[in-house]
Formats: structure tokens, sequence, C-alpha cells
């Protein structure tokens, strides 16, 4: 494997500075709580005004919405409705008998309240907001929460539509560290949310990685991440296109190159700069580029898999013949796109998978936004007294071996009560001789 282009270094101590600071806004915000929001409200997005959108003021800013965005709004709505409705239907309740007397259950139960972070600054994420807030909803939470920053008097007038028809339940108008805690702490609606979601920049990821445990999180999100692997058949403008779109999402943004051709690799390298420089953010693609972008030669296409599946990047295109020799062999990515027709702008806008994915490698062992993320699988059980001659008495030695005495004499109580003339042949403790008293 040979590096045609290679990334710099990372930055370590922006990541540092981060952390402390959003650390402090935390501990800040839930001793302080809505009195610190508003000051951080005023200081970050200059904002003074109500924070929970109201019925008058969402009317007046759909209204604003033409309706074509409109309709583009609700196709993209659709297909992810669809998808997040069929991988609902992929998880089931059931209930299975072991063994005589023994029952066991899976229940299938949505989290009560969720928070979805839909990004502002640079672009209105009407995308985002699809994307979270109608898996939530599709999952059956019957609470949903969504804020963004509002940009100039109000949050953006097509977020604000995609929320409403996506069915979010109440609309923050705040961003930033202080967004994700009024979701987490339960400011401003009362409701605590059981789970974030959502993507955002460096100070929002780590709020949310911050306070993971107190509530859950999608993924822990860097920046976006997108690689191609291209075999010599692949069009060198169609992949710097491609990345140079995936670029401008910001200047910290990897784009990666796996290929098995040197030309096709040597010529990339050469476009991508030219199509960079004829983009309105030139330099955010460029620096992208220039800081983070690579080019891998590898020497056939198992190695291409060994690398790919070492990055795990977040979004994968596969440019190559076989398609479904590369679907059944990748392994490690937060959503594959598979043929040239296929580009990352159909899943990050309307086709149906969600793109709020995994990245910095966390491919490897976690998948993205899905309806699983709002629901919980729960597990019950139920023993007659029958059952409990086999199950207490496994139980208890197990326990023993363990070295857990309460454990066991839980189980022994049970043979002594369900079974009082067996004469087991091994150590059940006598509880009978306690008076009670």
């Amino acid at each position: 494997m040979l590096y045609l282009k290679q990334a710099g270094a990372p930055d370590e101590t922006a990541d540092r500075a981060v952390r402390e600071t959003v650390e402090g806004m935390l501990a800040d915000i839930a001793k302080r709580r809505e009195e610190a929001v508003r000051e951080y409200a005023e200081r970050f997005d200059g904002w003074s005004g109500d924070f929970v959108l109201s019925d008058a003021k969402k009317a007046d800013l759909i209204a604003q919405v033409p309706d074509s965005t409109k309709d583009d709004v609700r196709f993209a709505h659709d297909q992810v409705r669809r998808f997040a409705e069929a991988q609902r239907d992929s998880l089931r309740e059931f209930e299975i008998e072991t063994e005589p007397g023994v029952r066991l259950g899976q229940r299938v139960i949505p989290v009560q309240c969720a928070g979805c972070y839909v990004p502002g600054g640079r672009y209105a994420h009407v995308s985002s907001a699809i994307m979270s807030v109608t898996t939530a909803k599709v999952a059956g939470v019957p609470f949903v929460v969504a804020c963004s920053p509002p940009r100039g008097e109000a949050i953006d007038p097509a977020v604000a539509f995609a929320m409403d028809l996506a069915g979010a339940d109440a609309i923050l108008e705040m961003g930033g560290v202080h967004g994700v805690a009024s979701m987490a702490f339960g400011l401003y609606t009362g409701r605590e949310a059981d789970i974030i979601v959502g993507p955002g920049n460096a100070y929002v990821a780590e709020a949310k990685r911050a306070l993971f445990g107190q509530v859950g999180i999608d993924v822990f999100a860097g920046p976006t991440e997108s690689a191609i692997i291209a075999d010599d058949q692949a069009d060198a403008m169609t992949i710097a296109v491609d990345l140079v779109s995936q670029a401008e999402h910001g200047p910290n943004s990897p784009v990666w190159l796996f290929t098995t051709s040197e030309a096709l690799g040597r010529a990339v390298i050469e476009l991508v700069p030219r199509v960079a420089r004829d983009m309105p953010n030139a330099e955010v693609v460029l620096t992208a580029w220039e800081e983070c972008g690579e080019v891998l030669l590898c020497g056939d296409r198992e190695e291409v898999v060994r690398a790919s599946d070492r990055y795990a990047p977040e979004h994968l295109q596969v440019i190559a013949s076989d398609l479904e020799w590369w679907k059944a062999n990748l392994g490690n990515y937060g959503s594959l796109f598979l043929g040239e027709g296929s580009t990352v702008t159909h899943g990050d806008k309307c086709s149906g998978t969600n793109h709020i994915l995994p990245t910095k490698r966390a491919g490897r062992y976690s998948g993205g936004l899905n309806v699983h993320k709002f629901m919980k699988v729960l597990t019950y059980q139920e023993l007659d007294e029958q059952a409990n001659k086999t199950f207490s008495a496994v139980a208890s030695r197990i326990s023993r071996v363990e070295g857990m005495e309460g454990h066991a004499r839980a189980c022994d109580w049970r043979l002594r009560k369900y079974f009082p003339d067996e004469d087991w042949p091994f150590q059940v403790y006598d509880q009978t001789r306690y008076d009670g008293s």
C-alpha cells in the first residue's frame, strides 16, 4: 500500500480546549439552569427572545417556504419515513418457552423523550431535521423536542417546516452547548431527553459525549468523512466531483480515495483542486483537501478492503466492478453507496437511509442513527414452581462457585418452599427455621 497523497497530523490541542470549554458550560447550566442558558444564547447567538417556537411564529415561518421546496422536503420525508418503518418492523417482540414452566420474552418499547439537534451556522440543515425527528417519531417516541440555532430573528424557515412535518412536539430556537444541555436537562419543556441525536460542530459533539450516561446519544460525531473505492474503470472526474462535494462540509472534513489504479489516483489528485477552485466556498474545500485528503494505492481489491475497514469511513462509495463482492466483503463503514449512480448526496438528502453516521472509526462497532436507537429491547421471564426444581438448583450451585452466597440462598429458599420433602444431593441452605421476628 502506497500513499499517493497523505493528510497532515491532527491538532489535539484544539480538542482539549473544546473539552474544557464544554465541561465548564455544562457545569454552569446544571447549576444555574435557564439563567445560564439565556446568557449563553445572548453571547453566542445574539438571541434574547423566547426560546420555544410558538405556533404563530412557526406558521409565519412555514408560510415563507416556497411550495416547490415544501414538495421536495415532503418527498425526502417520505423516503426516510418508509425506510425507518421497515427498520422498525424488522425488530419484533416475542415469547418462547425454553423448558416446561419457563417463559422468556422480549418487549420493544420506545424512549419517552428524544432530543434532536439540527445544526445551523453555514448551512440550513433541512435534511438533518428530517433524519432525526422522523426516525424518532416512527420509533414511537411520544415527545420529541428539536432545537436549532437561530439565523437572525428565527431559525431557518425550511428547517422549521421540516421539523413540523416530521412531527416535532416542541422546537427550541437555540443551538450549541446550551441547546444540547437544555434538551438533556428538560429546560423550557419540562421533559428531560432520554437520548440526544443529531450532528453538530465540535462543541455540540463534545457536549453529547460529556452527557453520555446521563442521556443516551446516537454517535460521537466528528467532522464528516467520505471515502471512495475505485478501480481502473472508474471515471476520475466523477470521483473528483464527489470528493469535493463532501469536502465542503468543513475545512477539517477528510476525503479519501482507495484505488488499485495509480493512473486513476494521480488523475484525481490533479483534478480535485481544479474542481474545488470553481466552488463558491473554494477556500473551505481546498483546505479540507490539502490538510485532510488522502489517496491510497493498493495492490489488489483485498488490500483495498483491509485499508477501508481500517479507516471505517462514515460514507463509503464503491465505483468499481463486481459490486456484490464489495458489499459482501466490506464491513466497517457508516453507510455504503454502491455504483457510480449512488453519490453520498443522495443519502445525505433524500434516498431514505439516515445520514447521521459514525465517524472517527466508530463504524468498526456501531452503525448510524436508526429507529432502534430510540427503542429499548426489554426482556422478561416467568418460572413456575416446577421449573424451580431445575433452575433454582443450577443457579444455586453456580452462585456458590462464584462465592455469592446471598444469590444461592434466594434459590435455596424456593427449593425448600416448593419441594419441602426433597432430599437434595447438594448444599441447600435451610431458612425455614426463621420465625420472621
